[in-house]
């Protein structure tokens, strides 16, 4: 899979980090974005369901803080969302600084099967 030997050879993770990292970000683009606007995505990303699928279930502070934040509303809800994907890469055995550094990756790969708009689409909730 492109992107996840992407993701490995510029970012040093095992491929199961990899393909879980990913699948964090898409699934919380999943939950952003709507379904028109994630399918435009989905259709650049190889076996995007997988992806989604082999990231962690969301457990753990990172997780409660994310619930919590989001609650609050208005921009603690941005904070939320980088809470629970905290957890999520610790589940992982990723710091959590690794978050930012996944991003990039995605977005430029997603920029480069779908072109700019598609890449903006995810950018609005990566971001």
């Amino acid at each position: 899979m492109e992107l996840i030997d992407m993701l490995t050879m510029n970012l040093g993770v095992e491929e199961d980090q990899a393909k879980g990292g990913a699948g964090i970000l898409f699934n919380l683009a999943k939950e952003k974005l709507g379904e028109a606007d994630f399918s435009q995505v989905a259709q650049h990303v190889p076996d995007m369901n997988k992806l989604i699928e082999s990231a962690p279930k969301s457990s753990g502070l990172g997780a409660a803080l994310g619930g919590l934040a989001s609650n609050l509303g208005g921009g603690a809800s941005k904070l939320g969302n980088i809470a629970s994907l905290a957890g999520g890469f610790s589940d992982l055995g990723l710091d959590s600084s690794m978050l930012g550094k996944f991003i990039p990756v995605i977005l430029s790969f997603v920029g480069e099967k779908g072109g700019p708009g598609v890449k903006d689409l995810l950018s609005g909730v990566l971001k």
